[in-house]
């Protein structure tokens, strides 16, 4: 059974939270103040933390951060805030997705169950990749991803990154020298029960280049086409 930490503060609103998705299948844990939260987020027990922004003891950007230094697991951050900024720099820290409250219980439960599915999907080992085929890794200079494993190596160093990171460096390395268009990225990587803004693709590949790249400001893999999208240099 999936485990799912919820992050929140406002009782009625975790309570909403857990009842739904208990009924969905999945086992609860929830926190109200920040830094207890903080501590049940690090301990890598979780397959997706519910967080919201405004905590006691700590804030979710905060918490958000911590997290990304040490494990991939999804994260979507629930807030009261709607402006863009607030979800932009929610993003930039490594969230994968963001929903504004109020907000409907079933959309709630869809958006945990399709990053669930997504996460298990890329973290477990295919054996049907682990075959030798030549097609399961792609080399482009001093990057190396390899598939089966879901790993990605630049210079040799392996680079950690979220399951959306790594999505979006695979369908531009699948296809190397061919521009694709922020809006094919973002209805391939983000379906309808995802942010439904295409600024997300730009905070993603941002966060990818501060990974991947040697000089984020000149990219030598990650080639933006102006008006249009994006592709990888050959």
């Amino acid at each position: 059974m999936e485990r799912i930490l919820i992050i929140e503060d406002e009782e009625a609103i975790a309570q909403l939270e857990r009842d739904y998705l208990t009924l969905s299948g999945y086992e609860v844990v929830a926190e109200s103040d920040g830094v207890a939260g903080r501590q049940q987020a690090l301990t890598g027990e979780f397959d997706m933390i519910l967080l919201d922004l405004m905590l006691p003891g700590e804030d979710g950007f905060s918490i958000m951060e911590a997290i990304r230094q040490k494990c991939e697991v999804p994260v979507m951050l629930i807030s009261a805030k709607k402006d863009d900024i607030d979800k932009i720099r929610g993003l930039g820290l490594g969230a994968d997705d963001y929903l504004t409250k109020p907000f409907s219980p079933s959309e709630l439960v869809a958006r945990v169950k399709a990053h669930i599915d997504r996460y298990k999907k890329l973290t477990t080992i295919s054996s049907k990749d682990d075959t030798g085929n030549d097609d399961s890794e792609i080399r482009i200079r001093e990057m190396l991803i390899k598939k089966p494993l879901h790993e990605v190596y630049v210079a040799g160093k392996k680079v950690t990154l979220t399951v959306r990171e790594y999505e979006l460096l695979l369908m531009l390395a699948d296809k190397p020298g061919a521009t694709i268009t922020k809006e094919e990225i973002f209805e391939s990587l983000w379906d309808k029960n995802s942010i439904g803004d295409i600024k997300t693709v730009a905070v993603h590949i941002s966060r990818l280049r501060d990974k991947i790249e040697k000089d984020p400001a000149s990219p030598e893999y990650i080639e933006t086409v102006w008006g249009s999208g994006y592709r990888i240099k050959v």
